[in-house]
């Protein structure tokens, strides 16, 4: 198991996470651009040119780019964030060139012709579609408008239908110009992969990418607030938080330790006093995610219409319990969870290459594992305390959809919060 990294001349960052006990290898690009560096006026042009690229090159048509992998056994996928986008495939060893080969040409080659995205345009508009009808999917976005109002950090991946209905090829071939360069781009393998070897697919499959003019975006403001939508559902579905820790803030572990205790397993103090003891939920989980610059700390539940009003009560007071209640065994089963999460993580070529790419977009260099475990291991109560502390004096955000008239008033969950 060995992590080289390169640069090209142009710039672009070429890595390897050599594995010789598979026979596989999932490579890909990673570009360190998505949603968040879209203009309000195009929101969504991110995503739909994700889709566009697939959709034919100056060599390849959509069937083609389809077929030639699955031909080999393997797969061929991407995914749009607000911070990056990927660009992926899964195949055997010897079917590396031909993969990399097709990452390469989607990237760079792309037609973006007027008829395909016509048709296209109404693929995501369903896409959009299925996550409107899709409660537990949509409060997210929900919750993340309402977290960071009229900000790029705050809108939705899938953009709004009005605007993906006038998204033209002009938009597509501008966002993708202005946003994918080699300073922008890193390319990575993992598994039965030789480092050499690999570079110099890159060279010849990349060295012709330019770069582009670094984009300075504008810091993401934090700002809480309340969104409500009453719908006829059976389940009302609630998101409540706080702004939480960035990639690089120093809170970073305890935050992802803190939502493990908090509302990681069965075992969590969520699921334990919501769902076992008082039987007001089916799902209900904690999480931490994190920004460049900013993070989210918040609780995901669903529930009955006449449980919703009691639920919201009991979780803002579990919220409250953070700041002076933690043990020492939970916090050490908290850290076993999350270590031992990682660690299994490591058993998938797919997750090892997208954590090297992450991580020279996130932090510009691989972090041993080693290394991660121990900053785990540093977590302790005080550093959680003071974590959660700092969390709740931040505003309080809630996103709820459904049948949510038992709720309280968004002033009332706020006084609960006051020190």
């Amino acid at each position: 198991m060995t992590i080289e990294i390169s640069t090209l001349p142009s710039g672009l960052r070429v890595a390897t996470d050599r594995l010789d006990s598979v026979e596989s290898v999932s490579l890909g690009a990673w570009i360190g651009v998505g949603t968040r560096n879209e203009e309000a006026k195009v929101n969504g042009v991110a995503h739909l040119l994700e889709h566009m690229v697939f959709k034919g090159t100056e060599k390849r048509t959509a069937y083609d780019i389809a077929e030639e992998i699955e031909a080999v056994g393997g797969q061929l996928n991407a995914y749009t964030s607000r911070e990056n986008t990927a660009f992926y495939a899964k195949v055997l060893k010897d079917d590396v060139p031909l993969a990399l080969d097709t990452v390469a040409d989607i990237l760079q080659r792309p037609l973006f012709d007027a008829s395909e995205l016509k048709r296209e345009r109404q693929v995501v508009l369903q896409e959009l579609g299925q996550a409107n009808d899709t409660p537990d999917d949509i409060i997210f976005d929900h919750f993340q408008e309402t977290a960071y109002q009229n900000q790029a950090l705050g809108r939705p991946v899938l953009g709004k239908s009005e605007i993906i209905s006038r998204l033209s090829t002009k938009d597509l071939r501008n966002y993708m110009g202005s946003n994918y360069g080699s300073n922008s781009m890193v390319v990575c393998a993992s598994g039965k992969v030789d480092h050499a070897e690999f570079v110099k697919l890159a060279e010849e499959q990349f060295g012709g990418l330019d770069s582009v003019a670094e984009q300075k975006l504008a810091p993401s403001i934090y700002s809480g607030g309340n969104y409500r939508e009453e719908r006829v559902l059976e389940q009302a579905h609630f998101l409540i938080g706080f702004e939480g820790a960035d990639y690089l803030s120093p809170d970073y572990y305890a935050a992802n330790v803190l939502a493990t205790l908090f509302g990681g397993g069965m075992s969590s103090r969520l699921f334990q006093e919501i769902r076992e003891k008082r039987g007001l939920v089916y799902t209900v989980y904690a999480f931490a995610s994190s920004f460049m610059d900013s993070g989210l700390f918040g609780v995901y539940a669903g529930t009955g219409e006449k449980e919703a009003g009691e639920l919201v009560p009991v979780v803002a007071d579990m919220f409250g319990d953070l700041t002076s209640t933690i043990s020492e065994e939970e916090l050490v089963r908290a850290r076993s969870q999350l270590k031992a999460s990682i660690l299994m993580g490591l058993e998938s070529t797919g997750v090892r290459c997208e954590q090297l790419a992450q991580q020279l977009l996130i932090f510009n260099r691989s972090i041993p594992v080693e290394e991660t475990v121990a900053m785990i291991e540093a977590v302790d109560v005080a550093a959680v305390q003071n974590f959660a502390t700092k969390m709740l004096s931040s505003p309080v955000t809630l996103a709820a959809l459904g049948p949510i008239g038992q709720l309280e008033s968004q002033e009332l969950l706020e006084k609960r919060f006051v020190a």
